[in-house]
């Protein structure tokens, strides 16, 4: 068996007679993408097949949501009351009213924090969730999903083993293969609206001067450079899956979600975050190994006053509108209060439809479904009526691959700020996902110059979800 590690440390140099052909992929591609269709593991026990990680970023308000705090004091109480869920004695927030029906499916974690310094700010916070890393540390981590690609590669030949939606964010640039190969870099969809009709993936498309029978002859020629030239690691198979990514049909339809059912896509919810998680479900079914999406609505005629429609509600976050500039570019402005449709109705809308219709397509049982964001807000209004950054208690959920459902882990004092009990951190969340993909921790990869690096094992596994 070739070694995990082989192919991090053959990357650089290790193919020189083969480089006309690299380079002809690469420029077709914009990565080598050949080394990443290569990349293998053996994995043990493994539970999840895929992850699907729903990353809501802007620091999203968990005693507005997952965690209802009632008994707080009424001047900084949330005004969303505590609705029962399908689980007799678990409640969340009438913000949740969809999602409160599939509670029996979801398991979620009250008792998330981080106390260090240097990740308390969108782009430090949003890294620290992408890679379960502290950003602080003397290496830049790779994300979770560069980690995944490089051990397990890709399930579908055709098609990128990470994929972000849209990833055309402030915070999704805060993605990154850190001291990992560029193959094992996140592929970005982008799109402002997904719900656009007009909305069509351009990345994966071959570039105008290759379409046509110039492609096949650039194969062809790898082809019969390679008939005279030993395999003995088995390359040509992964050259020749390069080429099967840009003519396969396959990667036009996981992409196209205009052959959903109208149906379908109704359920998930008519606009860009609906259609977002719909994409997600769709290139899990397709095989991608690892989705993020990471949406925020965007900008339209539907949205007036809003400048950056994501959950760092700073001012004015029970607004029924828009929040307006209550400060002058002091961050919390642009946004639309977190009862709005735009914010939390639709998101309650699609991941509630995201569980139930991974469920009914038999998906759940082999995908780990993360809802994840970079920390939550502060337990007292400040005096924009709005909350704040706040590390010290906030809530993730997961689904699937085995999460027994039903479950609250841990929890928060009576206003939602400090962790009272069985505390978990961004480390244990990707150690958690390690674990259900059956990715051995005790393996370290390998920096270009075959410095050995251990990843995830600075967290454990959260016992109850495994």
């Amino acid at each position: 068996m070739i070694p995990p590690d082989w192919f991090t440390r053959r990357a650089e140099g290790a193919f020189t007679r083969r480089e006309f052909v690299r380079l002809a992929s690469t420029s077709v591609l914009g990565v080598s993408l050949p080394v990443a269709l290569a990349r293998s593991a053996e994995v043990r026990n493994a539970a999840a097949k895929n992850v699907l990680v729903i990353l809501e970023q802007g620091g999203l308000s968990h005693m507005d949501t997952w965690d209802p705090r009632p008994e707080a004091v009424a001047e900084h109480r949330s005004p969303f009351k505590p609705i029962p869920t399908k689980v007799p004695g678990t409640q969340f927030t009438e913000l949740l009213r969809h999602t409160a029906k599939i509670a029996d499916k979801i398991a979620v974690v009250r008792s998330m924090h981080h106390d260090r310094g240097g990740a308390d700010a969108h782009p430090n916070g949003t890294q620290y969730v992408l890679s379960g890393s502290h950003p602080a540390g003397a290496l830049t981590m790779p994300d979770i999903g560069s980690v995944v690609s490089q051990v397990m590669g890709s399930r579908a030949k055709h098609l990128p083993p990470y994929v972000m939606i849209p990833g055309n964010n402030e915070q999704a640039g805060e993605t990154r293969t850190g001291f990992l190969p560029a193959s094992t870099r996140v592929f970005k969809t982008g799109g402002r609206d997904l719900s656009d009709p007009a909305w069509k993936l351009d990345g994966l498309r071959v570039r105008a001067e290759f379409e046509g029978s110039r492609l096949q002859g650039r194969h062809d020629l790898r082809g019969a450079l390679e008939s005279t030239a030993s395999d003995s690691h088995g390359m040509n198979r992964f050259y020749d899956q390069a080429f099967d990514m840009l003519t396969s049909p396959k990667v036009a339809g996981a992409f196209d979600l205009t052959r959903e059912p109208a149906a379908v896509r109704e359920r998930y919810g008519l606009g860009h975050r609906g259609s977002c998680y719909l994409l997600g479900r769709k290139l899990v079914e397709a095989g991608v190994r690892f989705v993020t999406v990471d949406v925020r609505w965007p900008l339209t005629k539907d949205t007036p006053g809003g400048t950056n429609l994501n959950w760092d509600h700073h001012d004015l976050i029970y607004t029924s509108g828009s929040c307006g500039t209550v400060r002058d570019k002091a961050g919390g402005e642009g946004r639309y209060g977190i009862g709005h449709w735009v914010m939390m109705g639709s998101t309650d809308q699609a991941f509630a439809a995201l569980v139930e219709d991974l469920d009914q397509r038999g998906l759940l049982k082999e995908t780990l479904v993360c809802f994840v964001t970079e920390f939550g807000r502060t337990p007292k209004l400040n005096k924009f009526q709005g909350r704040d950054h706040w590390t010290k208690a906030y809530s993730i959920a997961f689904a699937g691959a085995g999460v027994r459902g039903g479950q609250v882990i841990g929890k928060s004092d009576k206003d939602g700020g400090y962790v009272q009990d069985n505390p978990h951190t961004p480390e244990d969340y990707a150690a958690t996902i390690y674990e259900k993909l059956g990715i051995d921790r005790s393996v370290p990869l390998y920096t270009a110059s075959n410095r050995p690096v251990y990843f995830g094992h600075a967290g454990e596994p959260i016992p109850e979800l495994m």
